[in-house]
C-alpha cells in the first residue's frame, strides 16, 4: 500500500515548497491538496471545526501544485478533492493537462461533488444537482483530453468543436479519483473513475462500501477499480483495515502549521505504516 498525505495549505501554514520537499524527502508516494474558494459568512460553524477553520485561506490548488512540482522529482501530486461542479470544465481541463505536463506525468486528479452547499450556490450550482453536474463535467473533460477537435453537448455543459492542448502526458488522462462515501459518489466512481477515494472512518463500513462499489462496477460492465483511502489520522487500526481490504494507497491528513509538527507527524505515520506492513 502506497502512502500519501493531504493538507490544506494557506498563507498561515508552512509554504507549499517546504511541504512538498519534506513529504518527498520522507519517502512518501504522494501529496494531495484540498480545495475551497471561500466560506460564506452565513456559515460561521465551519470555522469552529478544527479541520475547516482555515478553509477561507486555502491557496488555489493548481497554482500551489505547480510550485510543488517545481521542487520535487518523483512525488505524485493530487487534488484532494477538486470541487468539479463549481469549476468551468474547459478551463479545468486545461489546468489538469498543464499540471500533468509541468510535473512530468505525476498528477492525480481527485474529483468531488463537495459538501458546503452555500459555497456551491455562490458558484451557480444547485446543490441537489451537484453529482449530475460533476458527472457531466467529467465526461466533457474526458472528451477534451481524448479528442483533437472536442465537442460536447449536454444538460449542463455545451460547446462546439474546440482545439485544446497540450494533451495529457498520462494516457488517456491522469487517473481520476472520485471522492465520496455516498451512493451517488459510488455510482460515479464505478462509471467514470479510475480510482475510488473515500474517507475511511470505520473499517466495517468501508468494507460494506467496497462491496457496493464492486456491484456497481459490475453493473457498469467494468472490473472493480482501485481504491485510495483517505483518513483523518494515522491510527494503526485504520491503516491496517485499509491495507487488509485492498486499498492501493492510504492518504492521511497532515498538520502543516510548522515544519516541526509536520516532521514529527511524518515520523509517526511511517512507524505506524511499518508495523502494519509486518
Amino acid at each position: 500500500m502506497e502512502l500519501g498525505v493531504v493538507a490544506s495549505v494557506t498563507d498561515r501554514t508552512i509554504g507549499i515548497s517546504d511541504l512538498a520537499s519534506a513529504v518527498e524527502l520522507a519517502g512518501l508516494e504522494s501529496l494531495f491538496l484540498t480545495e475551497h474558494t471561500h466560506v460564506p459568512v452565513s456559515r460561521p460553524d465551519v470555522l469552529q471545526d478544527v479541520a475547516h477553520s482555515q478553509d477561507p485561506y486555502i491557496l488555489e490548488q493548481f497554482t500551489a501544485l505547480g510550485a510543488a512540482a517545481a521542487v520535487t522529482s518523483h512525488l505524485k501530486l493530487g487534488t484532494g478533492m477538486c470541487l468539479v461542479a463549481q469549476r468551468d470544465p474547459v478551463s479545468l481541463a486545461k489546468q489538469v493537462v498543464t499540471i500533468d505536463y509541468l510535473s512530468g506525468g505525476r498528477f492525480l486528479f481527485g474529483a468531488g461533488a463537495g459538501w458546503l452547499v452555500e459555497e456551491m450556490r455562490n458558484h451557480g450550482v444547485e446543490p441537489r444537482l451537484r453529482w449530475d453536474v460533476m458527472r457531466e463535467k467529467l465526461l466533457a473533460m474526458k472528451t477534451i483530453w481524448a479528442t483533437d477537435e472536442a465537442e460536447f453537448h449536454g444538460e449542463f455543459v455545451s460547446f462546439d468543436p474546440i482545439w485544446l492542448g497540450p494533451k495529457p502526458v498520462q494516457t488517456p488522462h491522469p487517473p481520476v479519483l472520485v471522492g465520496g462515501n455516498g451512493p451517488r459518489s459510488l455510482r460515479i466512481a464505478a462509471e467514470l473513475g479510475d480510482i475510488w477515494a473515500p474517507i475511511v472512518f470505520d473499517v466495517p463500513e468501508f468494507q460494506s462500501q467496497l462491496a457496493q462499489l464492486r456491484e456497481l462496477c459490475g453493473e457498469a460492465g467494468r472490473e472493480p477499480i482501485e481504491v485510495t483511502a483517505f483518513t483523518w489520522s494515522a491510527e494503526e487500526h485504520l491503516l491496517a483495515g485499509c491495507a487488509e481490504h485492498g486499498a492501493a494507497r492510504c492518504v492521511v491528513w497532515a498538520p502543516v502549521q510548522d515544519l516541526t509538527s509536520l516532521r514529527s507527524f511524518l515520523d509517526h505515520y511511517l512507524q505506524v505504516a511499518d508495523r502494519v506492513a509486518r
